[in-house]
């Protein structure tokens, strides 16, 4: 089995693992997040990333957890990331994010709930990391993985979904995938997911002519994107797990994860 490696000085996940149940929103930075009426399921949990914490402002709605994994939003979007600090119950950060922020702003996370989270063969102990093709033969033997393994095909070997953040995660290459993760491990069982577009020409919702950071999405999508979503939906997501996505544009085939317009999802949320 691999083992868990936990990030000095932040709190484990593995104490929040199956701690909760029914249904979690992850809200996404897609332009159609604008249109989701937040305030209509405020009693619901809901997991803010990267800069979709702007979109909670004003409602009332507290982010259940913030999640971010990248350094360089840290860098661009100070303003942004600092509202997830404060907004949110809790916080689940990368390393190098931690490490940025407390670069910018030394004393943000003083006080707050902070979780640490990596990617899958990623040591936080000065250990290297496998080769990827090791790794995910290795990763085959974990009940805690599913991940795909190719002597051919280098980038199969970084395709999978972890059931425990504890022992980290697949990126997929969009955040989130990795909500959806780490939903797995909290132990909700309905995943809906707002602001999924995975279209780079139209952009981030809070984002605006020059103040646009580029995206990576058209690159990444058909070599970790799809391939990822694909094999969640067919070996992850069952009775006991499952997720829709709330973007009926999304560039993600209703095929992989289905669609929800919102009369569909207030009946299947009215039946739960």
């Amino acid at each position: 089995m691999l083992t868990g490696r936990r990030i000095t000085d932040t709190q484990s996940f593995e104490t929040l693992r199956g701690m909760h149940s029914g249904p979690l929103f992850l809200v996404a930075s897609g332009p159609s997040v604008g249109a989701f009426p937040l305030e209509r399921y405020a009693q619901y949990p809901m997991m803010a990333m990267n800069g979709s914490v702007c979109r909670f402002a004003n409602t009332g709605v507290t982010p259940f957890f913030y999640i971010c994994d990248d350094s360089a939003f840290v860098r661009d979007r100070l303003s942004l990331i600092l509202q997830g600090v404060e907004f949110a119950e809790s916080l689940a950060f990368s390393p190098r994010v931690i490490e940025a922020l407390i670069a910018q702003a030394p004393d943000a996370l003083v006080g707050r709930s902070v979780y640490g989270f990596e990617r899958a063969n990623r040591p936080v102990d000065g250990r290297e990391p496998m080769g990827d093709r090791q790794f995910a033969w290795a990763a085959r033997k974990d009940a805690d993985f599913e991940c795909d393994f190719s002597l051919f095909r280098q980038k199969r070997n970084r395709i999978g979904f972890s059931r425990n953040i504890d022992k980290g995660y697949f990126s997929s290459r969009t955040i989130p995938y990795t909500g959806i993760q780490l939903a797995y491990h909290l132990g909700f069982q309905q995943v809906f997911v707002v602001g999924m577009d995975l279209d780079s020409s139209k952009g981030r919702f809070y984002e605006q002519g020059d103040d646009a950071v580029g995206s990576r999405l058209d690159g990444d999508y058909e070599d970790y994107i799809l391939p990822c979503f694909e094999l969640m939906a067919k070996r992850v997501v069952s009775p006991a797990f499952q997720v829709y996505n709330l973007s009926l544009e999304s560039r993600l085939p209703g095929t992989v994860l289905p669609k929800l317009p919102l009369d569909q999802l207030d009946a299947l949320l009215a039946a739960l």
